[in-house]
């Protein structure tokens, strides 16, 4: 019996169910305390005394889909949320009293994107949204009350990607996008035209931002790239212009910034390279940081502030155990624990993440991490005691970065018997503009080439074994699945895409309305398929062009609402392979859409995902069961290639008719 066979099999539930609890939020005033925690299988939230958690009860009804996100008014009597319609992304925000638990649908307009734009301690009863109900393509600025509903328009957008507003709910200025790729922030002169403030070149595109505002009003925070390659955090005085650094990284952007609430004082400055590292700019909040450092172990996260600062909720986040939440007094030094968000996950054989910076063959560093079935590396930590099969986990985006933490993939796939690897190819943020600007136009290029070369690192090092490497991920991580199969068809032993576009140019051709003004953005960084030129370049990187070359099992999978990634990009694929008798695997489910939001569907998603694996990797998987149970999943095409997914399937439509 080998190492990983004789570690506890984890269920998949403990891993992909919903949270005990979780997302606590301390209202402003500090009296309050609210989590997301299931209501008959539906996260929605609760809230109770601050002082005691057993005290909370829902006060929503969400049986639907679960609310993800939602936060306090700052009147303190109120919780906003946002919800969409299984996956469409058409977000509306809600708002809900505490005392009677009346529900307001403050945009109520179907088939609009609702956007929060501002909250204002100042205007405790108000909140300002960007909603597309006149134009499909552009945000209007409505400033809505949260009891009633009640709107007003205050800025009617005229061709802006977006505005920058202050705590007295006031347009300050707007930004638009180039047809050079790069964007503009524009101020609004007396007259009421718009004038040039802050010029932003396409290569800083991605890592230059504003940041807000110091109490003042005059002085705007702004995350900027420009004139440097870290994007650091620095102030600009909104008449002047005149800029200063006040915090900055040699190898890594900004990527937190703690605020004061009402001050508006910057206090300290998150840089995550391998791991986060935090800048103290106030000792104040130093002496915090340091007594946080002895209350629990892992990285330090400040998830929430009471207005006058002194009760924060912290979470500490460990990479082989469950998420741990304490209220802490600021005043007093004294925590209490309120509760992990998945205490199942308590004393189970979890593995450790490691990070490791690896080399492009042109010489970029990639920061990766890596994880290990549990046990595997008795001998020498971080390195197994014999190669095993491994399964390369390609991030979405690509403009976002994988970073150490809790994965629960990484921890199902690890026990499972795999070594799991994350890599941060060029076209990643966070590492300075030059290493993601070195992703442009690389779809299907050198992004790949990274991925290859992590691959050929974790071979070389006795990480994995080269006949035994499944490239996964979602979006463009699923994208990058296609790729492997297609342009290096036999370097994979088989992929999983979730909902990857297959082809760049339909992809660019059916976007979101709301993402239109970012059209630029996609040409400069993607490929242009607005000229023949461009639609030639597109298709030489789209793997629906090179379909009859794979020749590695492949799983599907995709969520039929999606907006941004339509389920046209996987049909055509699944299509083409069937019309060339090629086996493939394709699962669907109607009411998704860029991702799982339902845990039963989750769930579903990695009970195939796992057999299909074991398949084809070697490792060992937890049978179905009941884990289809409430799933919608469908399997229009290749069941039969995947270990009793048609028996259960069979057993799951008994039960659902």
């Amino acid at each position: 019996m080998t190492t990983s066979e004789a570690v506890q099999l984890i269920p998949r539930e403990v891993l992909f169910g919903n949270p005990d609890r979780a997302s606590p939020r301390i209202s402003p005033d500090g009296r309050k305390l609210s989590f997301l925690a299931p209501v008959d299988g539906f996260l929605n939230v609760w809230v109770g005394d601050a002082t005691d958690v057993a005290t909370a009860r829902p006060i929503t009804s969400d049986r639907a889909r679960g609310i993800r996100i939602y936060f306090w008014a700052f009147d303190s009597e109120h919780i906003l949320y946002m919800q969409d319609q299984g996956g469409d992304e058409d977000w509306h925000v809600y708002s809900v009293d505490i005392a009677t638990q009346a529900t307001v649908d403050l945009t109520p307009i179907k088939g609009v994107h609702a956007q929060v734009q501002e909250l204002s301690h100042h205007f405790p009863g108000e909140i300002v949204v960007g909603l597309n109900d006149r134009d499909p393509q552009l945000h209007d600025l409505y400033r809505v009350n949260i009891a009633t509903g009640q709107r007003e328009i205050i800025a009617r957008n005229e061709g802006f990607a977006g505005y920058v507003t202050d705590d007295s709910l006031q347009v300050r200025f707007a930004y638009r996008l180039t047809s050079s790729g790069g964007s503009e922030l524009l101020r609004p002169t007396p007259s009421g035209d718009w004038e040039l403030f802050i010029p932003v070149p396409p290569e800083d595109l991605l890592t230059t931002t504003p940041s807000g505002f110091d109490k003042s009003r005059r002085t705007l925070y702004m995350i900027d790239s420009r004139d440097r390659d870290t994007s650091a955090l620095v102030t600009i005085d909104s008449e002047s212009g005149e800029r200063t650094v006040i915090a900055e990284n040699p190898r890594a952007d900004v990527s937190e910034v703690l605020t004061h609430p009402t001050e508006k004082t910057v206090e300290a400055v998150a840089f995550t390279y391998d791991r986060k590292h935090w800048m103290v700019l106030d000792d104040r909040v130093g002496g915090d940081l340091q007594y946080l450092k002895t209350v629990a172990g892992g990285e330090i996260e400040i998830v929430s502030r009471t207005l006058d600062d002194t009760q924060w909720i912290v979470a500490f986040m460990m990479d082989d155990g469950p998420m741990r939440y304490y209220r802490c007094d600021r005043r007093s030094r004294q925590d209490s624990f309120l509760f992990s968000n998945r205490k199942r996950l308590e004393g189970l054989p979890l593995s450790k993440m490691h990070a490791a910076v690896i080399k492009t063959r042109d010489g970029l560093d990639m920061v990766c991490y890596y994880t290990l079935p549990y046990g595997s590396d008795a001998r020498s930590p971080g390195t197994p005691d014999r190669p095993l099969p491994m399964v390369l986990d390609v991030h979405g985006g690509p403009g976002r970065a994988d970073e150490w933490g809790y994965n629960p993939m990484h921890q199902l796939m690890a026990n499972r018997g795999y070594a799991v690897m994350s890599v941060n190819f060029r076209g990643s943020t966070g590492l300075g503009k030059r290493f993601t600007n070195a992703g442009n136009m690389e779809w299907a290029g050198k992004m790949h080439d990274d991925l290859l070369d992590a691959m050929e690192w974790a071979v070389g090092q006795g990480i994995a074994d080269r006949n035994r490497v499944a490239v996964f991920g979602g979006s463009y991580g699923g994208y990058a699945a296609l790729v492997g199969l297609t342009f290096t068809p036999d370097t994979f032993a088989c992929g999983v895409d979730i909902v990857g576009p297959s082809s760049l140019v339909t992809l660019l051709e059916s976007i979101p309305p709301y993402w239109a003004p970012q059209i630029e953005v996609f040409a400069t960084r993607v490929g242009d398929h607005r000229n023949e030129e461009g639609r030639k370049f597109l298709k030489e990187r789209s793997p629906l062009t090179y379909v009859e070359r794979i020749n590695r099992p492949l799983l599907i999978v995709q969520g039929a609402k999606d907006p941004r990634v339509k389920q046209t990009e996987s049909v055509q694929i699944v299509q083409a392979l069937r019309g060339k008798g090629i086996p493939v695997t394709y699962v669907l489910f109607p009411d998704e859409g860029h991702g799982f939001a339902r845990p039963e569907n989750n769930m579903a998603f990695n009970a195939v995902a796992e057999a299909f694996l074991a398949a084809h990797l070697g490792g060992r998987y937890e049978a179905v069961g009941d884990d289809f149970k409430g799933s919608t999943i469908q399997v229009p095409a290749g069941a039969d290639q995947v270990p009793g997914l048609e028996k259960a399937l069979d057993a799951h439509d008994k039960e659902t008719k």
